[in-house]
């Protein structure tokens, strides 16, 4: 059986961060622990290390920045990625995210989960975008969830965007691609950082969003 690497791109995380780790490390075939410390201020580096984790350091601000290192320093050819600021209270999901790659079943899987709270930019700005712009694509319950899984030699084989619009991105550009894409409910979460997110953060958000989308049809550069 291939083993994994999980990927937690951090930015001040050191209050969910050994959450994140334990998750991972819930599975079995995790031998591959790695945090991207994004920039981060706090003790996310300390923390991580304490738990377990690997740690590399990534010297520009953005989660697509931490991603692309996450991707040129996992060990492993399987890789699933997990969100920092996330409670995940199904603890087996890296399991199953994984294992459709594992299986050879598909190329890219895609997590959607039951929220909490939230999900304000994708109901009202990606969705509706992505309605108009990709009639006939498959329709995500989650297109920009940051819980993916996918094998190393695909995601490097991406441009990733380095801003808010980088998991719009690469799920558009897997499937230009013509990889398999298969979307997986991980149950429920809480996303620890939702409610200090200000209307300045959620229409940079959805800029970002919305410029990665557009220019994937040429719309602008």
């Amino acid at each position: 059986m291939e083993t994994i690497s999980v990927i937690i791109p951090a930015f001040n995380e050191e209050e969910n961060i050994a959450n994140s780790i334990a998750v991972a490390k819930k599975c079995s075939l995790v031998n591959d622990v790695l945090v991207i410390n994004n920039l981060s201020t706090d003790k996310t580096e300390q923390i991580s290390i304490e738990n377990g984790a690997r740690v590399k350091k990534c010297n520009y601000q953005g989660k697509g920045y931490a991603m692309e290192d996450g991707i040129k320093y996992a060990n492993n050819d399987v890789i699933v990625f997990l969100d920092a600021d996330v409670k995940y209270e199904h603890q087996n999901i890296v399991e199953e995210l994984a294992k459709p790659i594992i299986e050879n079943k598909t190329d890219f899987v895609k997590s959607s989960f039951d929220r909490t709270v939230g999900g304000t930019v994708t109901e009202i700005v990606v969705k509706p975008l992505l309605n108009l712009i990709y009639p006939n694509m498959y329709k995500f319950s989650e297109p920009i969830s940051g819980m993916i899984a996918s094998r190393k030699r695909i995601l490097q084989e991406l441009t990733l965007e380095k801003d808010y619009g980088v998991d719009i991105g690469i799920l558009l550009d897997v499937i230009e691609k013509g990889y398999k894409v298969e979307e997986l409910n991980i149950g429920k979460i809480v996303n620890t950082s939702h409610n200090n997110k200000t209307n300045e953060t959620m229409s940079k958000m959805s800029t970002e969003i919305i410029r990665a989308i557009l220019k994937r049809k040429n719309v602008i550069k």
